[in-house]
């Protein structure tokens, strides 16, 4: 998802301080799976000592996980599942605990196996990964087995160079090594970016693809971000990199993959789309009005050469198993698995030994979820204990009290209660004269990366916000910027919410107490906020006067689609939005008196 990114985040951390029901695509091969393998397949398998001519790989995927190594907490770690009779249930799922035993289990009965990622692996992390520039991710991925994964846009937070060293390992360079007598490894698995070349040089960052083999087997992998990473990560994150066409980059390399002789190909793509329901066993391939999947990967995997057999996909934390036509009009599969290791993807590769590629009407896929009432793996309990050790006394330190949840990445709602929150602790943080003078505050709603949840994590107590759950919430430290914007381009930002890149999906600012309008889904565009109804305490938006702006420097900088909000002048840069959000807490909550969940009811929505 796109979210606020941090810059330098290492300079300023504060260290002191399963299967379920499936979903099968519209291609179900004529014979049962593993069938080929048993030697009924076509034109092989008869005599003994004869391989079949065909044999099943199991792709194994999943996408976004993000550190999150623990299970997710509150509305953030539930996947929707709809019933036979049409209800649907929330089913808790994820935990790196419980997505190694799924996935170990999965790989059973199963010799020609691979195990693929689509990218978000790291970055907007909880504290248990992100105090420790997730290394805690990348040692328990190289647990996982993963064989390879796609940078995503979260990969470039900390820049190339950090990127560069957890593939390649070593100590922080500021932090240096966090356990006594060990050095960091590295990933174990390559990250590929095909489209993120060097500017001075011209020549890809990272490895573009690789080839899975067994047995003579091979299956080529070529990895992608989206192309508009650099309109999501902070300037720092993508300085000296260039981001290019997803679709030109991946015809490309299937080209040279074809030329040397690998003839089936897999995509792991960092961009999605959004099913029609949110339910991770809809049938993505149903054929009513309104059904199936939209999005900017429709137009990707249309565009993406018959070469390619399938897609992995992620970015939009969405679940689907759909199949989108290619340039020759057969339908193809597209996958993503929601996020935060709620689910995998199990999709079934009939690779012919003859041809060397994949019999594309036998590919099949299912997500499965990623429950939580199964054993859990020792050797990732193992590795969460010991970090969590380490993490303990910064993480635990109580922040705040809470009379219940307040949602945040949990709600559906374009104004959100936690945003709320965050908005009010940084115009509060940032009003007094000297701190900047703000008089509104803006939060990207990406950037908002959990719920605050009442029932405790751990031996806090219910109610209790701890430091590393504030963290969890408001993981980038990006520094407060206060700046000039005048009244008209107040308007023309809010209007950016819902028009230009953001027309499609649209994304709604979180203000802070005193700003007030009407967004009027039921028309289109940049009319869709009432230019009349925005009012300031009250009054009416002056576009002649100049008004104090508070936002994190992502926002600061137009990312997100606002370049209105990159306009400012006048700039003040103060606390980071984790210490005044830290702060409100400690200000507005006691054990005696908890802080409520604010009414949502500074966005009049009409629908």
């Amino acid at each position: 998802m796109s979210a606020t990114p941090q810059k330098n985040r290492a300079s300023r951390r504060v260290l002191a301080a399963a299967a379920g029901l499936v979903t099968v695509g519209a291609l179900v091969a004529a014979m049962p799976a593993g069938a080929h393998d048993r030697g009924h397949g076509h034109g092989g398998g008869h005599g003994h000592g004869h391989k079949p001519r065909t044999v099943d790989v199991q792709l194994l995927s999943f996408n976004d996980l993000h550190g999150n190594l623990e299970p997710p907490a509150g509305s953030a770690g539930n996947v929707s599942e709809t019933q036979p009779d049409g209800t649907v249930k929330a089913i808790p799922a994820g935990g790196v605990e419980y997505l190694a035993t799924s996935l170990r289990t999965a790989r059973k009965g199963n010799p020609y196996s691979v195990t693929a990622a689509g990218g978000d692996m790291v970055g907007a992390s909880p504290l248990l990964s992100g105090l420790f520039h997730d290394e805690p991710t990348i040692e328990a991925l190289n647990g996982l087995d993963l064989d390879v994964t796609a940078v995503g846009n979260h990969e470039f937070d900390e820049g190339a160079t950090e990127l560069a060293r957890l593939q390649n390992g070593g100590c922080h360079p500021v932090e240096g090594c966090y356990e006594k007598g060990k050095k960091f490894k590295g990933a174990d698995f390559p990250y590929l970016a095909a489209n993120v070349t060097k500017e001075k040089t011209g020549k890809p960052l990272l490895k573009p693809y690789t080839v899975w083999k067994k047995n003579g087997v091979k299956i080529g992998f070529i990895g992608v971000t989206l192309e508009g990473t650099p309109d999501i990560v902070t300037a720092n994150g993508v300085k000296g990199l260039k981001f290019h066409d997803e679709v030109e980059t991946i015809n490309k390399y299937a080209r040279e993959l074809d030329r040397k002789g690998v003839k089936s190909i897999v995509a792991l793509i960092h961009e999605g789309g959004a099913p029609a329901s949110t339910s991770y066993n809809y049938d993505c391939d149903s054929p009513g009005a309104g059904d199936g999947i939209s999005g900017p990967i429709v137009d990707i995997a249309k565009g993406i050469t018959p070469k390619v057999d399938a897609l992995v996909t992620g970015h939009t934390h969405q679940a689907y198993v759909c199949t989108v036509p290619d340039p020759s009009g057969k339908p193809r599969m597209v996958t993503s698995a929601s996020s935060f290791g709620k689910l995998y993807t199990d999709t079934t590769l009939t690779y012919d030994r003859r041809t060397k590629d994949i019999v594309r009407t036998s590919v099949k896929s299912a997500n499965h979820v990623v429950t939580r009432d199964q054993p859990k793996a020792p050797d990732m309990t193992r590795l969460i204990d010991r970090w969590n050790k380490l993490a303990a006394p910064i993480a635990n330190k109580p922040q705040g009290w809470i009379s219940a949840d307040i949602n945040g990445r949990g709600s559906t709602a374009p104004e959100k209660p936690l945003g709320n929150v965050i908005a009010d602790a940084q115009l509060e943080g940032l009003a007094p004269a000297d701190k900047g003078g703000a008089e509104v505050a803006f939060m990207n709603p990406g950037g908002i990366r959990a719920d605050l949840v009442h029932k405790a994590s751990g031996s806090e107590g219910d109610g209790v916000v701890t430091y590393g759950e504030a963290f969890t919430v408001q993981p980038f430290t990006n520094m407060m910027n206060v700046v000039d914007l005048t009244g008209a381009q107040l308007v023309t930002a809010l209007q950016q919410q819902v028009s230009g890149p953001n027309e499609a999906s649209p994304k709604i600012l979180q203000v802070s107490k005193g700003l007030t309008y009407t967004l009027d889904l039921t028309k289109s565009g940049a009319d869709r906020v009432v230019a009349d109804s925005i009012k300031l305490n009250g009054e009416a938006i002056d576009p002649a006067r100049t008004y104090r702006v508070a936002m994190n420097e992502f926002l600061a900088g137009g990312g997100d689609g606002f370049p209105a909000l990159g306009e400012g002048t006048n700039k003040l840069v103060g606390a980071s939005d984790l210490d005044l959000f830290n702060a409100y807490l400690a200000a507005h909550s006691s054990a005696a008196a908890p802080l409520v969940p604010p009414a949502t009811d500074r966005i009049t929505v009409v629908q």
